[in-house]
């Protein structure tokens, strides 16, 4: 097999592979406030400077959903300053463009528009910090792709079933199949992987001369049972995957031997979390590619902040520290001066060696003070540091280990005494908050008509995407549905047969839970939708009041009034003997007066979606009384959207060079058991693709033209 002996062969990928660099990460925190914008400075400045074919995003670019105007100035500032050129680019893209970025009003590569001068492309999946939300499901991705400076993809939209489309890359002899998905909800795409709804489509033409290359944004280590997506889920023929989200820098590869092929882990560009994890020396890779065979280069990142952290145990030091000291909490607190000077002066030596490192480390110290002790005041502490650390407030971290009693001594579980690690129990999520609130919570405030997956997904939505209507519209749809039910029921208008039919229609929907989450969608839905309808009646609120002032300066009145309309008793009079002769006038007064009424609002020039005024929320006894045999309920729309070993290896460049083996022999005939293999079937620069399926193939379809450099 052949090997790779020039960098610079016209048969050899080069691809600069990040993830998790979360721009925007502490931006008003006056020390740490830039630090993700000089170290995308640096990846950018890595990339021009190998010479790289293009570079490979793993997700989370922006650490807010809606980034600040800060965060999108220096992210373009720096994409336009590395990535445009008259540097030819030296690969082309076989595949079908318009499938590969369908979602895109520019559904080709941004190097092939002749509008822009595009030297390194950049492709990039989305994470769960920055997907697509809102009633046109757009992402900060979106604006940098529209704009041409990236290349968004690996978006899907289906919630029933995911084809995943390669983009099919050639340079010389070298093929690059480049899969990729976006972050979605773990527990979801797992539910889709298990039920075999997640398909990876591959070309049949010399199928195995391919490189196949797979970028994935999801949790890697298990936090809970359907929480995270086993590396057992993905197809066998996959020769390397870049896994994104974990923040742990595990960047050189390591084989899956169950399925043959190879994870790489880049890790965060920079220090998110105070955990272990974030310790590790931060990387990014240099990926060689000629025809099969791969070499992983790690570079080092200078101008991350450091972070030293350690942990201490007071119950191992008995002959320093007794609780029953009075002056123990002195002792602690001056043993624990001891461990933060000699991190900071190790921190100062590694920062002597590297200039480009900000002055001011990290430092963590956590603190078991299990055994009787009492911990000291933080906050007094940290004044000694203000000066010497980028994180005074956060340096020490008291914690203590709780452990289980139980009721009989001699049936005791060992297992439940481990104390676990603090990252697990540090883990929380929103909707188990809510479940864990109503799960314990007294019989009277217990939810007899909501479920509290549901109530949690809504809460959800609600503080991570600042949807304002989820609750209200997810309440809303859940009483049609239960009145829907009850009618077809016939139930008598007993409180107590209503009562019990209530609560076996909650059990039924327990149950269901592909139906609940649907049901969680259409809320979610209809709450962007309300508020999208919002923001055009409050743009025409303001496009009215504009033109009534404009009005109001020509001074044509029939009754020869001063165009500013007084205030007081005789408000009413005045917008009646205005109206006679301006229209706009009156509308833009009749929103402020008394008698207005809604007739009135629409005699203007322009038209727009009136907002549907929720009927007067009405306990569901009433509701049931109320109803007619003659009513019906519309069906809702269906909602199409789409939501550790440590390295120790500290090496800068080390060069990992795998050839994957032959998996001819390695596969059994029949598919992985999870996926299955599409096909594609197309026609474009001559590549000829097999069809196995006649009808509905994503990959089929004639020769596009291609906007050529």
């Amino acid at each position: 097999m052949s090997t790779i002996n020039s960098q610079d062969d016209e048969d050899s990928f080069k691809i600069l592979i990040a993830t998790d660099i979360h721009l925007g990460y502490l931006e008003k925190d006056p020390v740490r406030g830039n630090d993700t914008f000089v170290t995308f400075d640096e990846i950018l400045s890595h990339a021009q400077k190998n010479d790289v074919d293009f570079v490979l995003l793993g997700g989370d670019l922006f650490h807010e959903n809606k980034p600040s105007r800060k965060t999108v100035h220096s992210c373009v500032e720096s994409l336009r300053k590395y990535c445009m050129g008259d540097r030819p680019v030296q690969f082309e893209i076989l595949s079908d463009q318009a499938v590969n970025f369908h979602y895109s009003k520019f559904p080709w590569v941004n190097y092939q528009d002749r509008n822009l001068n595009i030297s390194i492309p950049i492709f990039s999946i989305h994470g769960n910090h920055d997907d697509p939300t809102g009633a046109d499901a757009l992402c900060a991705l979106d604006i940098l792709s529209c704009a041409g400076l990236l290349n968004h993809f690996g978006r899907s939209t289906s919630v029933e079933k995911i084809d995943i489309s390669p983009i099919l890359l050639r340079k010389g002899r070298t093929k690059i199949a480049l899969y990729g998905l976006g972050a979605i909800p773990d527990e979801r795409l797992y539910r889709m992987f298990v039920n075999k709804q997640v398909t990876m489509l591959r070309p049949k033409e010399d199928e195995d001369s391919w490189f196949n290359l797979f970028v994935i944004h999801q949790n890697r280590s298990k936090h809970g049972a359907t929480n995270y997506i086993p590396e057992q889920f993905l197809d066998d023929f996959i020769d390397l995957v870049v896994w994104g989200h974990e923040h742990e820098c595990k960047i050189a590869p390591s084989q899956n031997e169950q399925q043959c092929f190879f994870v790489s882990q880049p890790g965060s560009s920079v220090v998110t979390s105070l955990s272990p994890g974030e310790a590790v020396k931060k990387h990014i890779g240099l990926l060689h590619v000629k025809g099969k065979v791969m070499k992983m280069q790690k570079i080092a990142l200078e101008t991350v902040r450091t972070f030293h952290m350690e942990d201490v145990v007071l119950a191992d030091h008995p002959d320093l520290f007794n609780p029953d000291n009075p002056k123990v909490t002195q002792a602690i607190q001056a043993f624990c001066m001891e461990k933060v000077e000699l991190m900071l002066d190790e921190a100062e030596r590694e920062r002597l060696g590297n200039p480009r490192q900000p002055e001011k480390p990290l430092i963590r110290l956590r603190v078991d003070y299990t055994g009787g002790f009492e911990p000291f005041s933080v906050h007094r502490f940290s004044q000694k540091y203000m000066d010497k650390v980028a994180n005074p407030k956060d340096i020490i971290h008291f914690f203590r280990h709780r452990e289980q009693k139980e009721k009989n001594d001699s049936d005791l579980n060992f297992g439940k005494l481990v104390s676990r690690p603090a990252s697990e129990g540090m883990t929380l999520r929103v909707e188990d908050l809510v479940k864990q609130y109503f799960q314990t919570a007294e019989k009277k405030v217990q939810l007899s008509l909501l479920t509290e997956r549901g109530m949690g997904e809504a809460v959800q939505e609600f503080v991570d995407k600042e949807e304002k209507d989820a609750i209200e519209e997810l309440v809303k749809f859940q009483l049609e549905k239960t009145q829907r039910f009850l009618k077809e029921r016939r139930t008598d208008a007993e409180e107590e047969k209503i009562d019990e039919e209530v609560r076996k229609f909650r059990e039924s929907r327990k149950k269901n839970i592909e139906e609940e989450d649907e049901e969680v969608r259409e809320a979610i839905t209809r709450a962007r939708a309300h508020r999208s309808e919002d923001a055009v009646l409050v743009a025409a609120s303001s496009d009215e009041e504009l033109m009534d002032t404009g009005m109001k300066g020509t001074g044509d009145s029939d009754d020869g009034l001063p165009a500013t309309v007084s205030r007081g008793r005789g408000r009413a009079r005045g917008r009646a003997r205005g109206a006679r002769g301006q229209n706009s006038t009156a509308r833009g007064s009749s929103r402020r007066g008394r008698g207005s009424t809604s007739q009135e609002s629409t005699t203007s020039s322009r038209s727009y979606k009136p907002v549907s005024v929720p009927a007067k929320n009405m306990s569901i006894m009433d509701a049931f009384r109320s109803l007619k045999p003659e009513l019906s309920l519309n069906s809702p729309k269906s909602c199409s959207e789409f939501f550790q070993d440590i390295i120790n290896d500290d090496s800068d460049l080390e060069d990992i060079s795998i050839v994957p083996s032959s998996k001819v022999n390695q596969r059994l005939s029949a598919t992985s058991s999870f996926s299955k293999r599409g096909s594609q079937s197309q026609t474009s620069r001559g590549v000829d693709f097999e069809s196995d399926e006649e009808e509905s193939d994503p990959f089929k379809s004639t020769a596009t033209s291609r906007r050529t450099k």
